[in-house]
């Protein structure tokens, strides 16, 4: 299907932007900032699978219980839900206490996924069939 080509392009877009953007930080700012940028492109990256696997359980789901006059979501789902943001928050205190890599570094590495979304969406104005 055409969109989970798309998802693909952001899935490898995202760890790759964040790594290339990592070292170019590492080179001017320190290897903390660059680590802190591809350490938040990867949780980006694992956000956004979470939410893809929770979404697509959700959907199986809405289909297979299509009628059905109380219907259940299980628990797993739920925990795919909020348990990317509760990875995501660990993460970033573990590498700010530990490693002591800048927040902001992080937070700004997290915005690889927006990243890989744009380049994604270009390259489907661009060649729209491919």
């Amino acid at each position: 299907m055409h969109f989970q080509r798309i998802e693909q392009r952001i899935l490898w877009l995202t760890p790759v932007l964040g790594a290339a953007a990592g070292v170019i930080v590492a080179v001017r700012y320190g290897w903390r900032w660059g680590l802190g940028l591809f350490v938040g492109a990867l949780l980006a990256w694992l956000n956004f699978r979470w939410l893809q696997d929770a979404l697509d359980g959700l959907q199986l789901l809405s289909t297979a219980q299509e009628g059905a006059p109380k219907p259940r979501v299980p628990l797993g789902t739920w925990v795919r839900f909020a348990g990317r943001y509760v990875l995501i928050a660990v993460a970033i205190y573990v590498n700010f206490k530990i490693f002591k890599v800048p927040i902001l570094s992080m937070l700004v590495g997290l915005c690889a996924l927006g990243a890989a979304t744009l380049a994604a969406s270009v390259y489907e104005i661009l060649h729209p069939l491919d």
